[in-house]
Parts: structure tokens; C-alpha cells; sequence
């Protein structure tokens, strides 16, 4: 029983830490960014009325200007809330960390900053949390209470599995969520075949046509390029396997970097495929400059 209140109020003080650090991060840096950037993906047509100069070109009504002879526009009105939805890698991979902290620790942080910026959209706020299946889904909702629930999961669940498998998500978004929303990928996306080639594109494709989706990929240092440490044994945190890596080997390190870059580029060409924004923050990076820049891309 001690040990239970004890292991909550430590739960509860990080919930709290993460609360004030991100909320602030949200009413300072990301509000206004946020609000511009998704402000006109939920919009209703309201009336059409005559051009006027600096109006946005891409809504003119061709139909009544043809018949009334003058450029008329079409005028809409934002939709009052939008639906986003954080898609949370929880497998195993995302204990690894070589730097300022772990890519969970890292992911939670981003999940927190993105969660309440809808909130202070007045937005409603799911999440989808997922190893190799979905490990739990909480529906969209408003509060603080229910994104206090999401940070709390994001930082205490424990997944019943060890791998990934991205496209068991993106299914699973798109047969919960039928109206359009606002989609977050969190992940450090390793999930590909044996020639580095992505294993969700399926499902990528399908959900990317639904709704509107933002790829964050967590990565740390390490993954990237091998340091120079001699003889070194590492074990895949996903499937168990282990193996020894020369390290001292220039030929080993620049395979390794080279796999890093094809997996990298053949993920980058999918998202530009399918026109998905995403963004790379690195474990010892500033996401909020990551965030930003994503955001300006809207």
C-alpha cells in the first residue's frame, strides 16, 4: 500500500512538472502558431459578396462572378472546434536514449505541448497509443482533467508488447475517427523491411486521404552514427536480438550511417508522396523550434 501512494505521487509530481513546463511552452510559443495553422481546416461555407483587394484568390466564386460580371468571393466561417488526435509510439524502441533523455521521455514532452495548444484552441483532444497493436485509445474530448489523463498514460502506460507496427495505428484512426481531424504521429517511425522501405505505406496512404496528418519523428543521436568505441554489443529492444559491432571498423560505421540515410530518405519521399508534413527532433534537440517549424508549414 506504501509503495502504491508512493508510486502515485511520484506519478502525480511528473504529470505536474510536465503540466507546467508545457503548458507555458503552449500559451507563450505555440498558441498563435498552432491556432493559424490549424484555424482553417475545419471551415463552413457562410456567403458569397464582391471581391475586395488582398482577398485570397483561391476563393472566388467562378459561378457568380460569370453571371453577375464582377469578381465575387466565397466567405467562410471557422468551424467552432477541430478534433486532433495524438497517434503515441509506446514500444520498446522509444526507451532508448543516448543524450538529454529518452525519445518517450522526449515524445511525452511534444504530446503534452501539442495537447494543450488544442486545448487552448478549444479543440477536442484524443489519443492513440500503440506498440505492434493499439495499446489503448482515449476518444476526443475537452478538459483539463481528460489532457491530464493523456500526459499521465503517455508517461505510466506500459505496452503489452515490444514491437511496432505503424500501420495497426493509422488503421485503427481511420476506422475510429470518420469525421476529418487533425492527426499527430509521434514515433521514431522504425518500422521498415529488410531493405529499409517503409512497412506502413498502406495504411499511410488511407488515412493520410482522410484526415489531416503531421509526422513528428523522435530520434536520438546514436541511431544516426556510430561513435567510435571499439567492440560493442547491442540488443534490439523490440525483438531481443543481440550482436556484436566493431566500432573501431570505419567500414562498419559508414554502413551504419548509410543504412540511417536510406531509411531517412525512402520515409521522407513517402511523406512528400502522399503530401504529409513532418518534422525530425532529435533526443538532444529543441523541439520547440521543431514544432514551430512545422507549424509555419500549414
Amino acid at each position: 500500500m506504501e509503495d502504491s501512494r508512493t508510486h502515485m505521487a511520484d506519478l502525480l509530481k511528473k504529470v505536474r512538472k510536465i503540466e507546467i513546463k508545457t503548458r507555458a511552452l503552449s500559451h507563450q510559443v505555440f498558441a498563435g502558431e498552432y491556432h493559424s495553422a490549424f484555424k482553417g481546416r475545419g471551415m463552413a461555407f457562410s456567403e458569397v459578396r464582391e471581391y475586395r483587394y488582398g482577398d485570397d484568390v483561391r476563393n472566388m466564386d467562378w459561378n457568380v462572378t460569370a453571371r453577375l460580371r464582377a469578381p465575387y468571393v466565397k466567405v467562410f466561417e471557422e468551424e467552432r472546434e477541430l478534433t486532433v488526435v495524438l497517434l503515441v509510439d509506446v514500444s520498446r524502441s522509444g526507451l532508448f536514449g543516448t543524450a538529454v533523455q529518452t525519445k518517450r521521455e522526449q515524445l511525452a514532452e511534444i504530446a503534452a505541448v501539442l495537447a494543450f495548444s488544442a486545448g487552448i484552441n478549444n479543440d477536442k483532444v484524443g489519443a492513440l497509443f500503440f506498440s505492434d497493436r493499439v495499446e489503448q485509445f482515449i476518444p476526443p474530448k475537452k478538459g483539463r482533467s481528460h489532457l491530464l489523463r493523456i500526459i499521465r498514460e503517455i508517461i505510466e502506460l506500459k505496452p503489452g508488447s515490444d514491437a511496432t507496427d505503424i500501420g495497426a495505428a493509422l488503421r485503427f484512426l481511420t476506422n475510429a475517427i470518420k469525421k476529418k481531424c487533425t492527426a499527430f504521429l509521434l514515433s521514431d517511425m522504425i518500422d521498415v523491411d529488410r531493405e529499409g522501405n517503409p512497412s506502413y505505406e498502406d495504411a499511410l496512404k488511407v488515412a493520410a486521404g482522410r484526415h489531416e496528418l503531421s509526422v513528428i519523428r523522435v530520434t536520438d543521436p546514436r541511431e544516426e552514427s556510430l561513435p567510435d568505441v571499439g567492440l560493442v554489443h547491442v540488443k534490439d529492444s523490440e525483438s531481443g536480438a543481440s550482436v556484436w559491432i566493431d566500432t573501431g571498423s570505419k567500414s562498419v560505421r559508414e554502413r551504419y550511417a548509410q543504412w540511417s540515410r536510406t531509411v531517412s530518405e525512402r520515409e521522407k519521399h513517402l511523406f512528400n508522396k502522399y503530401q504529409i508534413d513532418s518534422v525530425d527532433i532529435a533526443t538532444d534537440g529543441d523541439y520547440v523550434r521543431g514544432l514551430m517549424s512545422l507549424f509555419q508549414r500549414k
